[in-house]
């Protein structure tokens, strides 16, 4: 194979066979990823762009990063509060590249919808907003206003306004989305589906049935204090690094870890901080006493033993594991749940997860030991079809225990995205509850509807079958964080029309319904002036605390605008001068927004004035605030479910899609995946060594991945045989490569989020391949 070059130009195309490997790392961060975040910033900002970007980036009076949703900590900050790929994250939002005019009338639609997405990410920023009318070759520019009344003229002329679906990013602003959910709802439709929707719906389901609130209990201060945290289907060194940050300090305070994932992970194995010496000249620190090697899917069967044996453990020494107090005071349902659990066939366990008993009866003892524990999560537990059972089965083990409303102790779903829990609290949700409708209807004096609306997946299938025919996304790469590409990108072209806010080109664009517009909006970094005076938004992070975000740059263009500006005056053009909203006001003074939202939105009473409070301020949690459960029966509910797993068929693997360490969610910085040993492509699948020879492969072989359910094949083709420590039975890659694969209609029970953890796939042998 031919080595990948180290620099690529961001104006050529790539060569996915290009790709080198050479075996996982074993630590995360250190002084490679200070130099990669610097050379990201000066090759894409230049210097003086670079210097004020990131000394600016997750400090108080600075922006908030456009990456993850991982929460600062209270008190002093250090100068550099920012990992790599927040660093990658910002000088691909601040780069000095232009998306202009004269780009799209280089390049036709046709040519760019089959670029990378690697390449479009490279391109720049968008400057002028576009048109693309239906017959035509090639986007053109087009006035503010006229788009605007483009979108007014085909909303008006639809038969319902349930014809429209409203997409939501997690990078919108708190106030963008309040606004966005606003004009969605008084236009007459609950179709708001989002990105929560792909990723932690699943989590809110199955803490909403457990505790009452679809959030995380924790604080900062709680993991730092932790006797033992779990972590399990999640990678905190690519997905969120500064996590890893706080993880060192409660290994200094005593600590243990327990790592639950299929894959070794370099970011649990150790960690070297680039801002201490014994990151820069030492070994760095440990982080993962205990990584217990799942198979996929099956994390709940685990759960379920280690609940087995807690209880065992309980009946030799009653009284020293289950807090009985806290159970019969604050839960429901923990006999049903006992009953159940003791019932559990440890054999059945062993096949289900991988896990011997020696290390299950490990991790119970560690559990056994904690008088603070805390767990965390991500999309390994949340992209599965019994997602909302397993974790219900990791939060019975929290309340058996009494970890709920205790300080360094709790659930922490954590985030993916930047301000995606602050979407939802603003009310970017199909299903929002009445009591929040009917204060928006008494505030605003307008008639929400009450009618459920489509979440992603339902989305999908609308405008599949004919029944929405816009689409309207504010920020996002939809088509690249979808399911069943084929399916999604035939659904938007048959919409009359989509359009896509957006700071940057991405694959979307370029599946355009029979009419498409981009609009260009300002981005985290940018400064947002209006009248003269400086605007500042709000986000929320992943453990439920608001503060302020001020963008500092000069804008790419005099044509963009904010979020906040292209809402309101869509909703003046769409629902007339007439309507109630102040939307020019709202438009003009942000603090407006934050007036109403405290007005409407419960926990963010003085919302103004505290979240100009040095750290923000924290929405109330009952269950952690005062161990008080909003659930149906007043209490925290024990989850019990039919025990379930993923076995794997004869001559099959189930892959598990997941991210590169260059890349954040769709959006794609650079060809390597540093800790996996991936250099120079990205269409690699990792497959167990023993598995490859069961299926008579070779290491470097190139096949073609087929994923089965009910009877139809899909595909996505040209893969490389990449070795790698996965459970026997599975495999790994990268997506949005392997979306593909995901079957639009294979979701998580009750959630209904995508099951892209548990693909079952066939490899094929490519002709001509090393073999």
């Amino acid at each position: 194979m031919t080595r990948a070059s180290d620099v690529r130009d961001y104006d050529a195309d790539y060569d996915d066979h290009d790709v080198i490997t050479s075996g996982p790392k074993h630590e995360a961060a250190g002084v490679k990823a200070v130099m990669v975040s610097m050379q990201r910033g000066l090759t894409q900002m230049g210097p003086v762009r670079t210097t004020a970007a990131l000394t600016r980036l997750n400090q108080r009076h600075g922006f908030d990063c456009p990456g993850c949703a991982w929460p600062e900590e209270h008190g002093g900050r250090k100068i550099a509060e920012f990992c790599e790929n927040g660093a990658k994250a910002v000088a691909e939002e601040a780069t000095k590249r232009r998306v202009t005019p004269e780009f799209f009338a280089r390049h036709s639609v046709a040519e760019l919808q089959n670029k990378p997405e690697y390449w479009l990410s490279q391109q720049g920023r968008l400057t002028h907003p576009m048109v693309l009318h239906e017959g035509d070759t090639h986007y053109r520019p087009i006035a503010w206003d006229d788009a605007y009344r483009l979108i007014a003229d085909e909303l008006n002329a639809l038969d319902s306004p349930d014809e429209a679906c409203f997409y939501t990013s997690g990078r919108t602003s708190n106030e963008a989305a309040f606004l966005y959910q606003l004009l969605v709802r008084s236009y007459g439709t609950n179709n708001l589906p989002d990105c929560s929707n792909m990723c932690h719906e699943s989590s809110g389901t199955a803490l909403t049935e457990s505790i009452g609130i679809g959030k995380g209990s924790v604080t900062v201060d709680d993991l730092i204090h932790a006797d033992v945290i779990v972590i399990a289907g999640q990678n905190p060194g690519t997905n969120h690094p500064r996590m890893l940050s706080i993880l060192e300090k409660a290994k200094a305070n005593g600590a243990k870890v327990i790592a639950i994932n299929p894959l070794p992970e370099a970011g649990l194995i150790r960690f070297k901080d680039p801002q201490k010496v014994h990151g820069v000249v030492g070994h760095g620190v440990p982080i993962a006493d205990e990584f217990v090697q799942i198979r996929i899917g099956g994390d709940m069967a685990l759960f379920a033993g280690l609940g087995k044996l807690l209880l065992e453990a309980e009946d030799k020494a009653p009284g020293t594991v289950v807090d009985h107090e806290f159970v019969a005071a604050h839960c429901a349902g923990f006999d049903e749940y006992a009953a159940q659990t003791r019932a559990v066939d440890l054999d059945t366990v062993v096949e289900a997860s991988g896990i011997d008993r020696t290390q299950l009866q490990r991790v119970a003892d560690m559990l056994i030991g904690s008088e603070r524990t805390v767990l965390c999560w991500a999309m390994g537990l949340t992209q599965q079809h019994h997602a909302v059972a397993t974790i219900g089965e990791a939060t019975n083990l929290l309340l058996m225990r009494g970890m709920i409303g205790k300080p360094g102790a709790g659930v922490c779903p954590v985030r993916g995205h930047s301000n995606v829990q602050g979407d939802r609290t603003m009310g970017i949700w199909e299903k929002a509850p009445d009591a929040f409708l009917d204060a928006l209807d008494a505030h605003f004096g307008i008639t929400s509807p009450r009618k459920h609306g489509y979440d992603a997946v339902d989305s999908i299938r609308a405008m599949r079958d004919g029944k929405a025919k816009v689409f309207m996304a504010m920020g996002g790469n939809f088509v690249s964080a979808s399911p069943d590409t084929e399916v999604t990108e035939a659904a938007l072209r048959s919409c009359n029309l989509t359009v896509q806010v957006s700071t940057k080109l991405n694959r979307s664009h370029f599946v355009p319904g029979r009419k498409a517009l981009i609009l260009p909006t300002l981005g985290r970094t940018d400064r947002d002036i209006v009248d003269g005076r400086k605007q500042l938004v709000s986000v929320e992070d992943s453990m439920s605390m608001v503060h302020l975000s001020r963008g500092s740059l000069k804008p790419p263009s005099a044509e963009l605008r904010s979020e906040v500006a292209i809402v309101c005056q869509l909703a003046r053009t769409l629902l007339g001068p007439d309507h109630p909203v102040p939307w020019e006001t709202f438009a003009s003074d942000y603090d407006t927004i934050r007036d109403a939202i405290a007005a409407v939105v419960p926990g963010c009473t003085d919302y103004n004035t505290r979240v100009r409070r040095s750290d923000g301020f924290q929405l109330p949690h009952p269950p952690r605030d005062s161990r008080e459960f909003p659930t149906h029966t007043g209490k925290a509910n024990f989850s019990v479910y039919p025990l379930e797993w993923v076995p794997v068929p004869e001559g099959r693997l189930v892959l598990q899609t997941l991210r590169s360490h260059d890349q954040y969610n769709t959006t794609i910085y650079g060809l390597d995946d540093r800790y996996r040993g991936v250099k120079g492509g990205r269409r690699v699948v990792f497959v167990n060594p023993t598995d490859i020879a069961r299926l008579g492969l070779k290491p470097d072989d190139r096949v073609d991945l087929i994923s089965e359910f009910e009877g139809q094949e899909r595909w996505a083709k040209d893969f490389l045989v990449v070795p790698y420590s996965t459970p026997e039975g599975n495999a790994a890659a990268y997506y949005p490569e392997t979306n593909p694969l995901v079957p639009l209609d294979h979701t998580a029970k009750k959630s209904n989020t995508p099951v892209s953890k548990a693909v079952v796939v066939r490899l094929q042998r490519r002709e001509g391949s090393a073999s």
